[in-house]
């Protein structure tokens, strides 16, 4: 797909955690915190616990995903190339975290002014990734097709996520590993290289 063709896109949808944001999750020790076996998705083995354990580990999670909030930091390059966008497309974030925590999260590294709160989807909003509803949900909103939309993000669920919605997929790893090819139709290192080559001056790595 050409810069050009990309940079058309009505709807960017964004990862939060590790994508926007500088990775600062550790989840091992999360797991740890919260009795959450290694390997074990968090949000699932919480939800499938008796219901007062289960709430009373969901308000640790919160409390725990709170100050990793306020501690947020924007990953290199996020804020140059989501204004940019913003001048042409609708943006939105669908994240495995609260809707209230992202909020606070764009708001600390300073893009807050270019989300609606309501294209704001936390997981008390839709489906967990790698289900494709919040997706959905963010399409619907603005009248996009799945041609006119993008999903953006660091991790598995992710990418997963925009193949069963049917949108193009964007993997930012800084790692620079891109351990799941398969399922991106664009692979950049950090949104400085992404925002380069939307203004068609740098290759894909």
């Amino acid at each position: 797909m050409s810069p050009d063709h990309l940079s058309r896109k009505r709807l960017w949808v964004f990862d939060l955690d590790g994508t926007l944001t500088r990775p600062v999750h550790d989840f091992a020790a999360i797991r740890r915190v919260l009795g959450v076996p290694p390997q074990e998705d968090i949000i699932a083995y919480l939800d499938q616990l008796p219901a007062e354990e289960s709430r009373r580990r969901h308000r640790q999670l919160q409390q725990i995903e709170y100050e990793l909030a306020c501690q947020s930091e924007a990953a290199p390059g996020v804020v140059e190339c989501l204004r940019w966008l913003a001048r042409n497309a609708e943006l939105g974030v669908l994240t495995r975290n609260t809707r209230d925590h992202a909020l606070l999260s764009l708001e600390a590294i300073g893009v807050g002014e270019l989300f609606a709160a309501d294209a704001v989807l936390g997981r008390e909003c839709a489906p967990p990734k790698p289900a494709p509803d919040g997706i959905c949900q963010l399409m619907a909103r603005v009248g996009a097709t799945p041609v006119q939309s993008v999903m953006v993000g660091d991790f598995v669920h992710d990418l997963r996520a925009g193949r069963s919605a049917g949108v193009t997929t964007v993997h930012v790893d800084f790692r620079g590993l891109f351990e799941w090819a398969e399922l991106a139709d664009h692979r950049f290192d950090d949104f400085s290289q992404l925002h380069a080559f939307l203004l068609g001056g740098v290759p894909e790595p």
